[in-house]
């Protein structure tokens, strides 16, 4: 019989597959096919994208040319565009407004194959370093309410360049999930005047059972409820609203976290699709909420979500998170990290 599991932060209930758990290899191995053609985002091709908002790049060099690290530009086809007004409106009973934000790519090195555990770990601060820039730059235009970071790996998770990127957008209001995730952190707070996240993670230091790995500054964890099979949570110890608002000792602690994490999923599921991304406190809370902890969550694409899923909410997780933390921690990598 599986179980039952309740999430602590919003209640949305899952599945967990206990009697007859998933092993990795019972997972069918995605093949990444990509369409070949040039990739805009290499090394010489900076004409092929639109103008470059900002870059870690030579200082000798100058934007649009070689010499970059991580670059920034807009996306070719964006979501939402930058220049206009919002101009909220009623239409009977429906709200809208005109799609205003901002969507970025941020292009993570100049080398077309190496993905982040590829990469060393001075190079994986700098797209991380990125992030914090580009949310604290965004963060001044008051039209903004919410910053999410993002990344799809592999065509099922929605990546349609091969070239290693992640996608920012800026948002006129906090979106339904981190929205439900905050409303949920608050009401813990007022009953316990304290932060869930942090209960969380005390919690998960003394079971040590769902644990993958930590260092000084972050844990990665697989939830007790995860949503999807292999899910990781990577949180800070330190408790803080918004990633922005890193040291540069914790900027090295994740990118070094983040990285090994990327490689252990590699390894144990045969190089999955997955999503990632940064939930963080709305824009238009306090610095120092007490309540919110930013954190990362990594997806997995390991099976679809079919029509009971989409038909309940509930969602089936066919590996419970102890044995997917138990497989991920004890891997084997090679010194070096490759």
């Amino acid at each position: 019989m599986g179980q039952l599991r309740r999430d602590p932060i919003v209640g949305r209930w899952v599945i967990v597959e206990t009697d007859l758990p998933f092993l990795p290899e019972n997972f069918e191995k995605e093949e990444h096919h990509w369409s070949g053609a040039s990739c805009p985002f290499c090394y010489g091709n900076e004409d092929k994208t639109p103008p470059e908002i900002e870059a870690i790049r030579d200082p000798k060099t100058k934007p649009n040319t070689p010499g970059w690290e991580v670059r920034v530009v807009s996306n070719k086809f964006p979501a939402l565009q930058i220049e206009g007004d919002i101009e909220r409106r009623g239409v009977g009973i429906y709200d809208m407004s005109n799609g205003i934000g901002a969507h970025e790519v941020i292009i993570q090195s100049p080398y077309h194959h190496k993905e982040i555990p590829d990469l060393l770990d001075n190079e994986v601060v700098n797209i991380i370093s990125m992030y914090c820039r580009r949310a604290v730059d965004l963060k001044k235009d008051k039209r903004f309410r919410y910053i999410l970071v993002f990344k799809n790996y592999g065509p099922s998770a929605g990546a349609s360049l091969e070239h290693p990127h992640t996608q920012l957008i800026a948002l006129p209001m906090v979106p339904k999930n981190p929205a439900e995730e905050i409303e949920g952190a608050q009401e813990y707070f007022e009953f316990r005047e304290r932060c869930i996240f942090c209960d969380i993670l005390r919690q998960e230091i003394q079971e040590k059972i769902r644990i993958i790995v930590e260092n000084e500054y972050f844990i990665a964890f697989c939830p007790f409820a995860s949503r999807f099979t292999f899910e990781v949570r990577i949180i800070p110890k330190v408790h803080n609203s918004f990633y922005w608002a890193m040291s540069q000792a914790e900027l090295v602690d994740l990118a070094r976290i983040l990285k090994d994490i990327l490689l252990r999923l590699r390894l144990v599921l045969s190089d999955p699709a997955y999503n990632f991304i940064i939930h963080t406190s709305g824009l238009h809370n306090d610095e120092s909420l007490a309540y919110y902890h930013w954190h990362i969550e990594i997806m997995p694409k390991l099976a679809r979500v079919a029509g009971f899923e989409s038909g309940t909410g509930f969602y089936i997780v066919w590996t419970p998170p102890e044995l997917a933390a138990r497989y991920l921690r004890e891997v084997e990598i090679e010194e070096g990290g490759k």
